[in-house]
């Protein structure tokens, strides 16, 4: 089958053979009690599902099988000369639970290029769209569009034993993985580089050849996307996106339809989008108080105003967490590092 998904059946058949056990074993145990504040509030604080792969803890944020985000920086493989880690390396420890050598981090970078051909309707698709349509609204729509290659759907509907399922949902997930970067930086350039689009280079690694399709091949934006893609890869299963994925997916329904629906509700403000909303709120307040370097004090006149005016201000508030993110902090520290 290949050596990652011989390691994965292995661990998947082990967690499963677990978790029937204890099932078995302790299925009546009741866990917690749900207030109805809770059922109306986002379900927050309701244990919904398990998620294995990483943990959002309030005092060390996002653990990913246990390792923190420094941690992975340190232990992950890295390209050759370079210092962040590669995300190949982050899947494989997802997928398998264990760490990774240099070799077998290497070799899904070289499976997920094998696998990275997309198709020409699909950027047919991309193209029928008004240019001013929103990255996100394109990229669910290329998604979509990629649906017609899905090996699960069309192996179920020529009768797929149950037992085989997860087979073919994994080839999908990698196919899909892999090709990912061609779509989403064909529409970058499409939107903001007037459609002079650039060929992927298949000696890149997964993260760098998505910043080299974007147009910059200076080794530092490369590291940066392979961090940013390492840091971001995972975030339990209770947001929004990761929810939405995993409760269409319940459905039997492909990873292009399950991802495509997590995609639409990553789309929205108080998901998301609220990258792109602390961008524009920024932009705002310097264009009213007519200054790129505003006082403290006019920052929080600023503040105050938005919430006076019932408004919220994006990026700020977290569920969870209770300390500084360590994502922001891994960023920060690149930052410092290469361009101070």
């Amino acid at each position: 089958m290949g050596i990652i998904k011989d390691r994965f059946k292995v661990k998947a058949d082990k967690v499963s053979a677990e978790i029937k056990e204890m099932l078995k074993e302790h299925g009546n145990k009741v866990i917690g009690e749900v207030q109805l504040s809770q059922i109306y509030q986002g379900m927050r604080g309701i244990t919904g599902l398990v998620t294995e792969t990483s943990l959002l803890d309030a005092q060390d944020g996002i653990r990913f099988r246990g390792y923190s985000i420094p941690e992975l920086r340190e232990k992950l493989a890295k390209a050759p000369d370079g210092s962040e880690p590669l995300p190949e390396g982050l899947f494989y420890l997802m997928l398998v639970g264990e760490l990774p050598s240099e070799d077998d981090v290497h070799h899904i970078s070289s499976v997920w290029q094998r696998r990275s051909h997309v198709p020409n309707h699909v950027f047919a698709t991309i193209e029928a769209l008004p240019l001013n349509t929103h990255p996100m609204t394109q990229f669910v729509v290329a998604v979509m569009a990629l649906q017609t290659e899905s090996q699960f759907a069309k192996k179920y509907a020529n009768g797929l034993n149950k037992k085989d399922y997860w087979d073919a949902v994994f080839d999908d997930t990698m196919d899909l993985i892999a090709r990912l970067p061609r779509v989403a930086a064909y529409i970058y350039r499409r939107k903001y580089k007037s459609g002079d689009h650039i060929q992927p280079n298949g000696l890149l690694d997964w993260a760098g050849n998505f910043a080299h399709m974007m147009g910059f091949e200076d080794e530092s934006f490369k590291e940066l996307m392979r961090l940013y893609m390492t840091i971001h890869a995972d975030h339990e299963g209770g947001n929004v996106s990761a929810h939405t994925t995993h409760l269409v997916g319940s459905a039997l329904s492909d990873p292009y339809l399950s991802y495509a629906a997590g995609m639409n509700g990553l789309a929205g403000p108080l998901h998301g989008l609220a990258n792109q909303e602390v961008i524009k709120w920024v932009f705002e307040m310097q264009e009213e108080l007519q200054t790129n370097l505003p006082t403290k004090e006019q920052i929080a006149d600023y503040v105050k105003k938005t919430l006076s005016e019932g408004k919220v201000v994006p990026g700020y508030g977290h569920a969870v967490l209770r300390k500084t993110d360590p994502r922001f902090e891994a960023q920060m520290e690149f930052g410092k590092k290469t361009y101070a």
